[in-house]
């Protein structure tokens, strides 16, 4: 599942009369799952009345039954106090979801902050003694309990007790203490006897009065065992003896529940005005969905791209800002984004009909590459932007230029002077940060820069302006401005700071307008013409691309390795030779001693796969090969990092090279055959399928069967319009004509009507099989089973 939303503020919080009224309170909200907390807004200076503005988006990891949000109020010397909360239980999550509300804060009791649940099973046994009389006895199991809290940040100890509660009696037993799990197995049984012999004396037969049973009740408590300090209460359930009339033996697993009502009148302690969202998908076995992962994935060769499932997804979610977020994650990790997304652009860059207009609107190409730039780009914000941020946001020097918004005693030279200091450092540190920006970006970059040069021949800055507008505009400038949405800060900034980042976020989309930039402009803002174009040369150049003689050779990595003689047939200690190895982005070069003239040269474009190697090879550790129009060049790197490094630089050199291979051997031929799949020609195509390069580089942990799954969601909300597409597509195929306006098929992207009218009719099949699959899978859990545990009923 998956958890949006922002904590806006807070009305009238903390108590409202007697002795702990507090004047002015200063205070933050936390949020938890369950008891675990996973978000804290920022401290919020002396109001009642707080807007903290903040905004979270996480995954929830596990399963959960409540989310808590928290108001604290700050202590200067003792620890933080709580005010109250708003707890909302997973149930009732969705009434909420997608709306603002105010919610009303309980109190912070240590007895309703429970999590968890408990296995029990309960039996009536019928025993008959000395003098033949019966008596029932009451078994009680306690087998386990699940999800128990964290208790300061450890697992705790808990342990269990056990009663027989009634109108005239209440036996309490107790299991023994489990160190440290959240997950205890307790495994005891417990005998209460529930019908007992009366007055009796040795001569008469003693009379049985029937105890009733109607009225008992088993009541668990569970506890943190404290040692030295007090026991901590983890919550209880209550079942009650009766559940045992027609069955004589009851199993179930409970929630626990807050002690006794849990609900005493209490102060009013304020309100939380609430924004959440949650999402929760039901993820199938992942063949489900190969076909409808199949067919997004064949998206890029559609022609035209408008007849593709991606795009006919982008088209009718146009209006859902999160439509193309799974699209684009799901063709990320298949290496299939940028085909897509060069595809699109062509199509965009066909109805701009003006150079400087380019890529200004929000479509599907913009939004695509603006994820893109959002997922693979994080640790790339966080090298360029996070120093300089921490400084402008630690420092906080007044910018304010606007004569309207000036404090008294502002001096506005000295504020410009400020803002152009800050502008410089943003400035310096994106243009000197070429080397870190992500190969997936340049390769993007690389794929804009040129279609847009082509679609404007005349127009010698479109090349930069179409790079500028989505680095600069949609990229840096965005996290500028709210740095914590990106995580460069941890929270939401105040207002002057806010300000601050706000002149200097402006000033960087000015830099993003390239082809209104003129150079009288750039002096104004104390930047240089010349840093700019660099960056976004080399931010778009393509690095294997042969040398004009403008591009300078640069040395990605050098260093000495030991070298297996070419063209050795056998293994022996004698073909391994101590060599200088040096990559540029041209070439790979080996050579007896650094600084000596190479003793061969490997042109960079000629590589076509480079690889790990198994160690069994050549019985040596930390190799590795690259793969070349010649015989393979084996090489031993010093320790694991550096053979990690060499195959990283060198992946990442090649990676655009046009006959890169798909498979590769990962032993060697040695003695007439491949060591590896045993195969006798020394030219049989490899066994094992080559690493994607890409990916290595991004370590991007995607579920792509829940991206499918939530993709599923999406076109199943969007039926409706699937069906209208699918119609428009009838109709433009019937008439030959173009779309009459008041169809409204204008809205959909219709270039050739029977390719799409295909796609629409393949969709609509894989959602009803889908379908089915969910209908069939559906079948709520059983009330008491695990997965649906008894909401047990509170005293």
């Amino acid at each position: 599942s998956m958890m949006r939303g922002s904590s806006c503020e807070g009305k009238n919080l903390g108590p409202c009369s007697g002795p702990n009224r507090q004047r002015d309170l200063c205070t933050f909200c936390t949020i938890s799952l369950d008891q675990e907390e996973v978000f804290r807004t920022k401290v919020f200076d002396k109001s009642l009345s707080p807007f903290y503005g903040e905004d979270f988006y996480f995954e929830i990891p596990r399963p959960f039954q409540c989310l808590s949000f928290y108001v604290f109020a700050k202590g200067v010397f003792q620890r933080d106090l709580p005010v109250g909360k708003v707890s909302i239980r997973k149930e009732e999550l969705c009434k909420f979801s997608g709306k603002e509300h105010w919610f009303g804060l309980q109190p912070v009791d240590p007895n309703s902050e429970v999590q968890g649940k408990v296995h029990l099973e309960m039996r009536l046994n019928e025993l008959i003694i000395e003098n033949g009389s019966m008596c029932q006895q009451l078994l009680v199991r306690i087998i386990e309990c699940q999800g128990l809290p964290l208790i300061s940040g450890q697992n705790c100890d808990p342990y269990a007790t056990v009663s027989l509660v009634g109108p005239a009696r209440s036996d309490q037993k107790k299991t023994k203490v489990k160190k440290k799990t959240s997950d205890p197995q307790f495994e005891e049984t417990f005998n209460f006897e529930v019908t007992r012999p009366n007055s009796y004396t040795k001569k008469s037969n003693f009379q049985v009065e029937e105890e009733d049973i109607e009225k008992l009740e088993i009541k668990v408590d569970l506890w943190n065992n404290g040692n030295l300090a007090q026991d901590v209460f983890l919550g209880e359930t209550r079942v009650s003896v009766k559940i045992l009339r027609n069955d004589h033996i009851h199993r179930a697993w409970y929630l626990l529940q807050p002690k006794g009502n849990g609900k005493s009148k209490t102060d009013d302690l304020g309100s939380l005005r609430l924004n959440v969202t949650y999402t929760e998908d039901n993820v199938l076995p992942s063949a489900c969905y190969t076909p409808l992962r199949t067919l997004l994935l064949k998206s890029p060769d559609i022609k035209p791209i408008s007849a593709s499932a991606a795009h006919i997804l982008g088209d009718i979610c146009r209006e859902r800002y999160e439509a193309v977020l799974p699209v684009v994650r799901l063709l990320l990790h298949h290496s299939r984004l940028v085909p897509f997304v060069s595809a699109i652009t062509v199509l965009e860059l066909e109805n701009t009909q003006e150079a400087n207009t380019i890529f200004r609107g929000n479509s599907l190409a913009t939004r695509c590459i603006d994820d893109m730039m959002k997922i693979v780009g994080r640790s790339y914000l966080t090298v360029t932007l996070k120093p300089v941020l921490d400084e402008i946001c630690d420092s906080n020097k007044t910018c304010e230029i606007d004569p309207i918004k000036l404090k008294e005693g502002d001096n506005v030279e000295v504020n410009k002077e400020n803002l152009q200091g800050y502008v410089q450092k943003v400035f310096s540190s994106i243009t000197q940060s070429s080397s870190s920006c992500p190969p997936l970006m340049c390769d993007v970059f690389r794929s804009l820069r040129h279609m847009a040069s082509k679609r404007f021949p005349d127009d010698p800055h479109v090349q930069y302006s179409a790079v500028s507008s989505f680095v600069f505009l949609r990229f840096f400038a965005v996290a500028v401005l709210s740095p914590h949405t990106f995580q460069l800060r941890p929270h939401h900034p105040d207002l002057e700071v806010s300000r601050t980042l706000t002149l200097i976020s402006k000033t960087i989309q000015t830099l993003g307008s390239w082809g209104s930039l003129s150079k009288n402009k750039l002096v104004c803002m104390n930047v240089s013409y010349q840093p700019l174009q660099h960056f976004l040369d080399e931010i778009s150049s393509n690095v294997s691309k042969e040398s004009s003689g403008v591009e300078d050779s640069v040395v990605l990595k050098e260093g000495e390795i030991q070298k297996r003689a070419q063209g050795r047939k056998r293994i022996g200690k004698r073909n391994f030779k101590k060599r200088w190895l040096r990559v540029t982005n041209r070439e790979l070069s080996y050579h007896k001693h650094r600084g000596k003239e190479a003793l061969c040269i490997i042109p960079v474009k000629n590589i076509r796969a480079v690889e790990k190697l198994y160690e069994s090879a050549f019985n040596r550790k930390n190799m590795f090969q690259v793969l070349h129009s010649e015989k393979p060049l084996y090489v031993q790197a010093g320790n694991c990092v550096e053979a990690s490094e060499w195959v990283e630089v060198l992946s990442q050199v090649s990676r655009c090279n046009p006959d890169r291979l798909g498979t590769f051997h990962p032993s060697a031929y040695v003695a007439g055959a491949w060591l590896c799949c045993r195969s006798l020609s020394d030219n049989q195509p490899g066994c094992k399928p080559c690493t994607p390069t890409l990916l290595a580089n991004l370590q991007l942990d995607i579920d792509c069967d829940r991206e499918t799954e939530r993709i599923f969601s999406l076109l199943t909300s969007s039926y409706s319009k699937l069906q209208k597409m699918e119609d428009a597509c009838a109709s433009i195929a019937v008439y030959q004509g173009p779309p009459r306006e008041q169809d409204d098929y204008s809205l959909f992207t219709i270039q050739d009507p029977k390719e799409t009218f295909h796609t629409v009719q393949q969709i609509t099949h894989i959602l009803e099989e889908l379908q089915r699959e969910h209908d069939t899978r559906s079948g709520t859990a059983q009330y008491g089973s695990q997965e649906n545990p008894i909401v047990g009923k509170t005293s």
